[in-house]
């Protein structure tokens, strides 16, 4: 057996004595719910799409504007500003502390009070998008979107996987993943046609229109119900849990899976500081995952893709209306590609689809990175030819991330985490997300100017190490429910030495009581 590549008596159909199916209910349900990733998504494609529109620019950042006119200015730094990198990466650092206030929130008045109040906040943003005159309000509409993606992107991954039948979990909650997906294509198309406005007004429209969705999930929160799981760890009231799940597994025969509920519900209220208990041992390895897996989905790169992607086809040579036009085909290509995730996640596994997709994006960001350093020049533009190579190259790897790292970076620690530090673990995970994309926001443009193409390979290490950790230390899951999930760490050949520690103190710990009692 491969390391960690199983788990031994796991069951295979998504968990003993557990029935039902995918009702229209839970469909309408997590539709709703998951269309909060287009909020995350379409914020990802706008702000690259505006910052490479000439009008933008002149009004809000006539420096980068005039750099790009100077043929002296390396091709690799033309876009290299502290201002614009502040504009594109505030909305993270505010997504980070809100999302950690989430937490709370979430734990506290449920997954849906998160959702509306992030899409309430998120609508308030791009209120000042649109009519923005100056910088500071440029920078207000980005914290604003910050904090409304903060309470979204914590609470709707925990929403789904706890609405979800088990076996269909992991395609369920791949559903936000492909709405993140969407919201970038629909954006890149925006802004592929707002460009063509000659007054040059066409970038408020783009980041106005952020207020669509914002406004179709809120309106959509009010009417969804609450998860089991939060009814009966809020005010523990069984009864309205069952007509819950029976409406959601279109089957009366739930008692094993509210019996789970219930057990774990009892744990999780005994549980009063959830960030505190993550520390303990016994959750070390929902931590580590939760750490990890959300560091490693950002230093692949796909950032650097979303809100980068049409400055980075100007800086190779493509023109301003053909840049956005490459950054639509690329999102159709992890459109797609999200849409074979949603499919075969369940069937093939979260392993296959992590080590699938690295070794795929491995290869594309050194075909990349070569194909800059050998044809890229400081001041000459690149062959066309090569400049589509290169477009062609990162659909192969927005594709491979679209189907891997992508959605599972989401699924995974919301599935692993027991309820008691559920609420935790995601927004460890979410806040980790805003962290990184900030830091590479930050910095990004800045590395590129200095090391070029070299940049590429750096990513491409990184995607190295991180499909090593999944083949050695992360185990599979799919399938099993998430009240079950512990088996998974005491069967793995490395953490079963974590917690089956923590389970030999307690068992001494307990013959000693016995004994004192003699």
């Amino acid at each position: 057996m491969a390391i960690g590549a199983s788990v031994e008596g796991a069951p295979a159909d998504g968990g003993e004595g557990y029935s039902g199916r995918v009702t229209p209910f839970v469909v309408l349900s997590c539709v709703v719910a998951g269309s909060g990733g287009v909020l995350f998504g379409y914020d990802l494609g706008i702000s690259g799409g505006v910052t490479s529109m000439d009008s933008f620019l002149k009004r809000f950042f006539p420096r980068v504007y005039r750099q790009k006119q100077d043929s002296k200015v390396s091709h690799y730094c033309e876009f290299n500003s502290e201002l614009l990198t502040v504009f594109t990466s505030s909305l993270y650092i505010a997504g980070l502390v809100a999302t950690l206030a989430a937490a709370s929130i979430t734990r506290r008045y449920g997954r849906r009070t998160s959702m509306l109040i992030g899409g309430t906040v998120f609508i308030a943003g791009s209120v000042f998008g649109g009519a923005a005159s100056n910088v500071p309000m440029l920078l207000i509409n980005r914290i604003l979107l910050g904090i409304g993606l903060g309470f979204t992107n914590q609470s709707i991954p925990l929403y789904l996987s706890e609405m979800a039948p088990p076996r269909y979990r992991g395609a369920i909650n791949n559903g936000f993943e492909l709405c993140v997906s969407l919201g970038i294509l629909f954006a890149n198309i925006l802004n592929y046609f707002v460009i063509k406005i000659t007054a040059g007004w066409g970038w408020r429209i783009s980041l106005s229109m952020a207020a669509l969705p914002a406004a179709f999930l809120t309106i959509g929160a009010i009417f969804l119900p609450e998860t089991p799981s939060f009814i009966i760890q809020c005010d523990g009231n069984t009864d309205k849990a069952r007509v819950l799940l029976q409406k959601l597994r279109g089957t009366t025969s739930v008692q094993k899976e509210l019996d789970d509920l219930v057990c774990a519900s009892n744990l999780s209220r005994a549980t009063r500081y959830p960030f505190r208990n993550i520390l303990k041992r016994k959750y070390r390895p929902q931590l580590v995952v939760a750490l990890l897996i959300s560091f490693f989905n950002q230093v692949t790169g796909i950032n650097v893709m979303n809100f980068y992607a049409p400055v980075m086809f100007r800086t190779i040579g493509l023109k301003e209306s053909a840049s956005l036009l490459s950054s639509v085909v690329t999102r159709l290509c992890a459109t797609f590609a999200n849409i074979i995730a949603m499919m075969v996640v369940d069937r093939f596994g979260r392993r296959k689809l992590f080590l699938v997709g690295g070794v795929q994006m491995i290869l594309s960001q050194f075909t990349v990175g070569a194909i800059l350093a050998a044809k890229f020049k400081d001041y000459e533009e690149m062959d066309d030819g090569y400049a589509y190579l290169v477009l062609i190259t990162m659909c192969v790897f927005v594709a491979g991330f679209a189907w891997s790292w992508g959605p599972l970076t989401f699924l995974v620690p919301a599935e692993v985490c027991p309820l008691e530090i559920r609420s935790a673990g995601q927004s460890i995970v979410v806040a980790v997300v805003f962290l990184m994309t900030f830091v590479i926001g930050q910095t990004f443009l800045e590395v590129l100017c200095r090391i070029k193409s070299a940049t590429f390979f750096v990513f491409g290490g990184w995607i190295c190490l991180m499909t090593l950790f999944v083949y050695l230390f992360l185990p599979e899951t799919k399938k099993l429910p998430m009240e079950q999930m512990e088996q998974v760490w005491k069967r793995h050949w490395f953490w079963k030495k974590v917690v089956g520690e923590e389970e030999d103190k307690k068992e001494a710990g307990a013959g000693k009581i016995a004994l004192s009692g003699l």
